[in-house]
């Protein structure tokens, strides 16, 4: 996992750096001039512009210049608060103006055709939040030091940070809360099935769809089954289930069903409730959520169901997976710009785990350790993906993951599927089907 830092947290790594801050410039700067190096593709006779501003990041980037002139280079740095109209020609932009800290707004010249080095994070760029309040120059690759800070992960700050690399330059992120999910972590956290294992060491059940509205089900089932549930079953309150081929279904009553689920969960090893189950079930959702000792992922209209009483469940196995608009009914509010904040508020008030969804997803546990998932892409943005992610997390859970890693790892998955389908095109169900490849590949 790679920490991600606050602002206000790298403020204090800073601060209790054991080393002088002249070494640490030294270090970072060394770091910098090497991603240049990288993409100049050689420093002889090579034009570069620094902008630097008057803090670290400045000091940074001009120690970058100085070694990049040992090497040949032809380096020009101008001043941040008193730059030209439009800036030099130069085959490499180093964006070393302001820092995490920065809160102001920042509007540059217009800028050559080069590529763009960003210093920590693009200026103008909120470190804690990613929104910028003006324009932005987008890097071609940002170097930050330390830890990863969240406004590299979110909003304008993903889409203009181009490549991010994270160097160690002696400073301790060792206290880090949160961190980015990698390949590596969800490999390592994904169990070995026992080779005397059977179908019921990771059934998971569905309770989701109502009339008229099954496809959301029939998507949860079927990632389920490709993500390692040995059996599915799916119950629609009232109606048919549309089930793959391969899934159980099970009639419920269209109301009062929460019991009979209860009562027979003895079998499974995790539940999921809620994609298009519709209105009318607000106490059976409750119920089965505050009843049952089962893990359980509550997503869709389960939320719904559940609303301002979420709170109220104080389930600790629970996985809740809002997107914006569910967060705001379960809070009252939307959930903001600090979207790590925000996770974090909900799942110390309601002891459940919470994914908040996103461009970067959000995975907060009540006791405030975080998990991101930014992997996935604009290829996530069609309907039923937030019903695929629902039916992977449950066959974690049901494979023995706690909910924390399970639903750090199911969104993970879910945006490495989805980086193999097409450009274009692609459906919820095709990510569902691309699972068995992503974990395929993890395994080896």
């Amino acid at each position: 996992m790679i920490p991600i830092v606050t602002p206000a947290e790298m403020k204090a790594i800073d601060g209790a750096a054991p080393e002088p801050l002249d070494v640490l410039i030294g270090r970072a700067g060394a770091a910098v001039a090497r991603a240049a190096v990288e993409l100049l593709d050689g420093t002889y006779g090579r034009r570069v512009v620094v902008v630097a501003g008057p803090g670290n990041n400045g000091a940074d980037g001009r120690e970058a210049a100085r070694r990049l002139e040992r090497r040949g280079a032809r380096c020009t740095v101008l001043d941040a608060g008193a730059l030209p109209p439009v800036l030099p020609r130069c085959d490499l932009l180093i964006d070393a103006a302001y820092g995490t800290g920065f809160r102001d707004t920042w509007e540059p010249p217009a800028a050559p055709d080069a590529p763009v080095l960003a210093v920590d994070i693009p200026s103008g760029v909120d470190g804690l939040t990613g929104r910028a309040g003006g324009r932005v120059l987008a890097a071609d690759r940002t170097v930050t030091f330390a830890a990863l800070k969240p406004g590299l992960l979110f909003a304008e700050g993903a889409a203009h940070a181009g490549e991010i690399e994270v160097v160690d330059i002696g400073l301790d992120s060792s206290g880090a809360t949160a961190w980015l999910t990698t390949a590596g972590d969800v490999a390592g956290w994904l169990p070995e099935r026992d080779a005397a294992a059977h179908k019921y060491h990771s059934a998971v059940w569905i309770v989701a769809g109502s009339p008229g509205m099954t496809g959301a089900a029939g998507l949860v089932a079927t990632a389920a089954q490709r993500a390692g549930a040995g059996y599915v079953r799916l119950s629609s309150p009232g109606g048919e289930a549309d089930a793959p081929t391969e899934v159980v279904t099970t009639a419920l009553p269209a109301h009062g069903w929460a019991p009979q689920v209860v009562a027979g969960a003895d079998r499974f090893r995790a539940l999921a409730v809620g994609p298009g189950l519709g209105a009318g079930h607000d106490a059976d959702v409750f119920d089965l959520v505050r009843e049952c000792a089962l893990p359980i992922v509550v997503d869709g209209d389960g939320l719904t169901a559940l609303g301002r009483d979420f709170e109220d469940v104080r389930g600790g196995t629970v996985v809740a997976t809002p997107h914006d608009g569910e967060y705001a009914r379960l809070t009252g509010a939307p959930p903001g710009d600090d979207r790590i904040s925000a996770a974090r508020d909900l799942a110390a008030r309601s002891a459940a785990t919470v994914v908040l969804k996103g461009e970067a997803m959000v995975i907060a546990a009540p006791d405030g350790e975080v998990l991101v998932a930014a992997n996935g892409d604009a290829r996530l943005a069609t309907a039923g993906t937030g019903d695929v992610l629902t039916g992977i997390i449950a066959a974690l859970l049901a494979q023995g993951l706690d909910p924390w890693r399970a639903a750090g790892a199911g969104a993970y998955l879910l945006g490495a599927a989805s980086d193999l389908g097409w450009r274009r095109g692609l459906v919820a169900s095709d990510v569902a089907h691309l699972l068995p490849t992503v974990l395929e590949e993890l395994e080896h």
